[in-house]
């Protein structure tokens, strides 16, 4: 891909990103990883993967402004009816399309080329370990939802039982369960190397946010039955 080419698609991109979670950075991290993981898999087409990674999440806004709508589904869309507009070859914009429409972690549509399964991997990639908790609290806190819930008893729910949204339920359900779900080898490696940090994080916090929870909770009755 020439400079003149991926600037138009980077511009575009940075047109699209607000989303402080799924912003530009994000972006970035993706593209860096892809390329990482594509030096380790054969007849990758460059051209396909820069463009799947720099147009990835374009449709982002439209989820977060209606949450009915799969940004994966709009911003393959998007993607390709851009991609035509500056001349890029129909084919590949076609490709481009596909591997985005498949990027999303909860979807009933695998990946299939290589380009896509690398898009894929590259973006879980940036889930797991302590940069995928550190997105994953900014985005909880952008739309409105806590780091923990509390239990009637006093005592802080963990996240892994029927609760309402929070940063624990959230690690529980998905950030964990994300280790065995890659299609590359290299991707999976990478991810390896992440899980135990995001392990320690998430349980330090837990015992963090018990402790004085626990504590306090009963020093508080005590003074208050004593007034």
């Amino acid at each position: 891909m020439d400079k003149t080419l991926y600037k138009q698609l980077e511009n575009h991109m940075l047109l699209c990103m607000d989303d402080s979670a799924h912003g530009k950075d994000h972006v970035y991290r993706v593209l860096y990883q892809a390329l990482d993981i594509a030096q380790h898999e054969s007849g990758v087409d460059l051209d396909v993967l820069i463009a799947v990674c720099l147009l990835h999440d374009i449709g982002r806004k439209e989820q977060f402004e209606n949450p009915a709508l799969c940004h994966a589904r709009v911003g393959s869309e998007k993607a390709y009816a851009y991609l035509l507009s500056i001349g890029f070859d129909e084919e590949k914009a076609v490709h481009v399309r596909d591997c985005i429409l498949t990027h999303r972690y909860r979807s009933d549509a695998p990946p299939k080329s290589i380009e896509a399964k690398i898009l894929f991997d590259a973006d879980k990639l940036d889930v797991t370990g302590t940069v995928g908790i550190a997105r994953t609290i900014m985005y909880k806190a952008q739309v409105g939802e806590p780091l923990y819930t509390m239990c009637p008893d006093g005592t802080v729910a963990d996240g892994s039982g029927e609760e309402p949204p929070s940063f624990f339920q959230e690690y529980h359900y998905k950030l964990k369960n994300l280790y065995d779900k890659f299609y590359t080898e290299r991707g999976h490696d990478i991810a390896v190397m992440r899980e135990k940090s995001a392990q320690a994080f998430y349980h330090d916090m837990l015992e963090e946010v018990s402790g004085p929870c626990k504590n306090g909770t009963a020093v508080l009755e005590k003074l208050l039955e004593s007034s």
